[in-house]
């Protein structure tokens, strides 16, 4: 099934397959609509922040689901991010878990309740660096990890990986920037950025043009057919709303013109 997916990314959005739950069903395109949602993004940053939306009973060593939305994105014709149970592990696991899968140049994302998602790059010895508090940083997996579980999320991107010791070049490289000089909008843009490279992570990284525009999928539940579609300008866009939506759990929609608005 994981192979279906990669099917599909080079058939035109005509031509994708209705039944498949990463196609864009026709009808529910949106074209000239922005969607803005209704919380501030609010990153997982404080250690032992959230519940984890996980079973704490559960033993430390067993996986755990979570309740959460699932999604699948296209630009330009191509699927280049998929978080679609059926395709992949969606399963999270306590921090002492987690740290034994881990391997330099991993991407973990950590979840919590009503919180965005926090993403990290993994180096080794139970380090990580991310971006935490308007600061590039590096701190103990299993001290962020405290009263959370998380996940290995190499690919949900679905761009080309850079080596290990290139995604750590990239990561260390920026210890101890702070605000003004990250041009990085969320934990998961720099995690992502360190890892694939691309320059679209970054603040104002791509110029946005009527031709290029990212296509994102929200599952909102079992059926095909049960999810809207949102069009954005540009991949931060589009990362943005995603992570605002995981927070709030809330969607609104605000209509901008068949031709789109002004930013």
């Amino acid at each position: 099934m994981g192979n279906h997916l990669d099917r599909i990314t080079h058939l035109s959005y005509s031509e994708l397959p209705t039944g498949d739950p990463s196609g864009l069903e026709k009808e529910e395109l949106r074209v000239g609509v922005a969607y803005f949602f209704s919380d501030e993004e609010e990153e997982v940053d404080d250690a032992g922040g959230g519940g984890g939306g996980y079973n704490k009973e559960s033993s430390q060593e067993h996986p755990g689901a979570v309740s959460e939305l699932e999604y699948s994105a296209f630009c330009s014709q191509e699927c280049i991010f998929s978080k679609l149970r059926e395709n992949q592990d969606l399963n999270v696991y306590s921090a002492k878990t987690l740290l034994s899968m881990c391997k330099p140049g991993d991407l973990v994302e950590l979840v919590s309740t009503s919180q965005a998602p926090h993403w990290a790059v993994y180096e080794f010895n139970d380090q990580v660096i991310h971006l935490h508090e308007g600061e590039i940083r590096k701190d103990s997996l299993t001290e962020i990890g405290r009263g959370r579980h998380g996940r290995i999320v190499n690919s949900r991107y679905r761009f080309r990986a850079l080596p290990s010791d290139l995604v750590l070049q990239n990561a260390a490289g920026h210890l101890g920037l702070n605000s003004g000089d990250i041009c990085w909008t969320s934990s998961e843009n720099f995690a992502a950025w360190c890892r694939f490279g691309k320059r679209e992570f970054k603040a104002g990284g791509e110029a946005h043009s009527a031709e290029q525009q990212y296509f994102l999928k929200v599952h909102l539940g079992d059926g095909t057919r049960n999810g809207h579609t949102l069009v954005f300008r540009s991949l931060e866009d589009m990362i943005r709303e995603r992570r605002r939506v995981d927070v709030s759990g809330i969607l609104k929609e605000l209509s901008l013109g068949v031709n789109g608005g002004k930013e």
